[in-house]
């Protein structure tokens, strides 16, 4: 029997350009249960966004919360569900994959920074084999790079950590805020699946189409907290009219 996490490793392979993997993030079972209902194969929780529903500021969430919460999407939902458990809340390599699994998680996002400033690549890196290696075939870990939103504009040193990540056993890499113009570079000098944020929040409106994404080097799609502020925004619309 092929399991869920076999399923969403499966959905990131043979892409074609244009068609990326679309995961919408889920920040409690309610929203997890309208993207199951409408179709999409998996989902990835964010972690800002689930912040947001549990009433704490992005990146501040107790573990126990972000695990609880994580486990209340997955149990909601017959599809694979990935979560952004940030930089690993300091848990060692095998417990973290331990809560993962417990929780449902079939994948994780793992990013590579701490207290706002870079870690170092190569011990990121070991530090990914780790989890690789205790979490074997049963996680689809996918690398964020966070060059870009440190302020480190040149894509070779995202490219860099890319390889490094990708050695260490990491299924995909997400250079988070990388300019639309730099993911053709960025495709090109990346070995294997590449995930890109699609802005829905952004201060001129909507960014590329997903199918532009697909077309620069996007394998997969994510929206960070983006649906779930569009939908709090949608909430105040309608409590507006409701107070008029």
């Amino acid at each position: 029997m092929v399991s869920k996490a076999e399923t969403f490793r499966a959905l990131h392979h043979h892409r074609a350009p244009g068609d990326p993997l679309v995961l919408p993030g889920p920040w409690d079972a309610a929203s997890a249960r309208v993207f199951a209902e409408a179709g999409f194969p998996a989902l990835a929780t964010p972690s800002a966004g689930v912040a947001a529903s549990l009433g704490y500021a992005d990146g501040e969430t107790p573990a126990d919360e972000m695990f609880a919460a994580i486990a209340r999407i997955t149990r909601a939902v017959d599809i694979p569900v990935s979560a952004d458990v940030e930089d690993g809340y300091g848990l060692a390599p095998k417990e973290l994959v331990e809560r993962l699994l417990e929780a449902g998680a079939v994948g994780c996002n793992l990013e590579d920074s701490e207290h706002g400033a870079l870690k170092d690549p190569r011990a990121h890196a070991d530090w990914l084999a780790e989890v690789r290696s205790a979490a074997g075939g049963d996680l689809f870990v996918n690398a964020r790079i966070d060059t870009f939103l440190r302020g480190v504009t040149d894509p070779e040193r995202a490219i860099e950590r890319a390889a490094l990540y990708g050695a260490a056993g990491a299924d995909c890499v997400y250079p988070i805020g990388a300019p639309t113009a730099v993911l053709p570079l960025l495709r090109a000098g990346i070995q294997g699946s590449v995930n890109v944020y699609a802005r829905l929040d952004s201060d001129d409106g909507e960014g590329p189409s997903i199918t532009a994404l697909g077309e620069l080097g996007a394998t997969r799609v994510t929206f960070g907290p983006g649906l779930q502020r569009r939908a709090a925004q949608a909430l105040g619309e309608l409590a507006a009219r409701l107070r008029a």
